[in-house]
């Protein structure tokens, strides 16, 4: 029987690599390709939307316009002529203020569960306690809890004691719901940190806290990394916990999935305007992925080989 020459192998090789990336290529062009016409849509005018497809307007750039993120971002009132020369006054979305509450909701909902989960994985790594596997074991139950199932009797004690509709009840509902996997994740980095870090550190006489601060922080930043952008785009994406939590409030409080949802209900023809829309609210989710992409395949292998 004959053996592969080199030659052969590397041809194989090379014919691989070109599926491969071919494959790759293929199902990178059909995930774009919606948001791409969703991208563009979003520039076009009421009458073109009704009219004609998305693509059509790549050969007419004349048609792309910016007056539809106006009108979503601002809350004042727009007029447009329709095609008959009928003038319609309509009202804006406001979305920038809704923009603006969904930061006020999503930075704390990060940084909160962040600290304490890194306090408690610290905990658990280095310090020996009473009952401490136990109380890991607890906190793995808990990542197939549905948060659903808290949902209800969360809410009956919020209003009791008037936390619903505010702020803080939501900053301390997605606390809550994330610590779990918070916890989780940086106990497998910090867990893999050299003992002999840790032992220079207090033979030079460090207390744990100067210890957490000084070393684990800076060391467990992939990790830190990797679970923010996790719970930044939940928080920034959720829509379930923000209207049992905030339905109550007003638009005062409103966040973007739910300006969305109501943009919707009153505009579901107007599609130039839900692109808009949508566009409106991914831009920070995908500034912070990128911004944080190099540590997140770091921190999600954490504590996946040791040695």
């Amino acid at each position: 029987m004959a053996q592969a020459t080199p030659k052969s192998m590397k041809k194989t090789k090379t014919v691989q690599e070109v599926i491969v990336n071919a494959v790759l290529i293929f199902i990178c062009i059909i995930w774009t390709l919606p948001t791409l016409g969703v991208f563009v849509t979003s520039f076009r005018d009421r009458d073109s939307v009704l009219d004609n497809g998305w693509w059509t307007s790549l050969s007419t750039p004349s048609e792309f316009t910016t007056q539809n993120y106006s009108q979503v971002l601002a809350g004042k009132d727009y007029s447009y002529t329709k095609s008959d020369g009928t003038v319609v006054v309509s009202r804006g979305d406001n979305m920038l203020g809704a923009f603006l509450n969904s930061i006020t909701v999503t930075i704390p909902s990060v940084i909160i569960p962040i600290l304490i989960a890194a306090f408690a994985a610290y905990g658990f790594a280095w310090l020996d306690f009473p009952g401490r596997k136990i109380l890991f074991g607890c906190i793995v139950g808990l990542l197939v809890v549905p948060l659903q199932i808290a949902l209800i009797p969360i809410l009956r004690d919020y209003m009791k004691i008037g936390l619903n509709g505010s702020y803080l009840g939501i900053w301390l509902a997605h606390t809550g719901f994330g610590l779990a996997l918070a916890t989780y994740l940086l106990f497998n980095y910090i867990s893999t940190i050299p003992r002999s870090i840790m032992e220079s550190a207090f033979l030079d006489g460090a207390s744990h806290f100067t210890t957490f601060v000084r070393l684990i922080l800076p060391l467990s930043v992939p990790a830190l990394a990797s679970f923010a952008i996790f719970q930044f785009i939940w928080v920034w994406n959720d829509l379930l916990v923000a209207l049992v939590f905030l339905s109550g409030a007003g638009q005062t409080v409103e966040v973007v999935t739910q300006r969305l949802l109501s943009i919707v209900g009153s505009r579901g023809q107007d599609w130039h305007l839900l692109t808009a829309g949508a566009f409106v609210s991914m831009l920070l989710p995908l500034t912070v992925f990128f911004a944080l992409q190099r540590f997140f395949v770091r921190g999600l292998m954490a504590g996946s080989v040791k040695g």
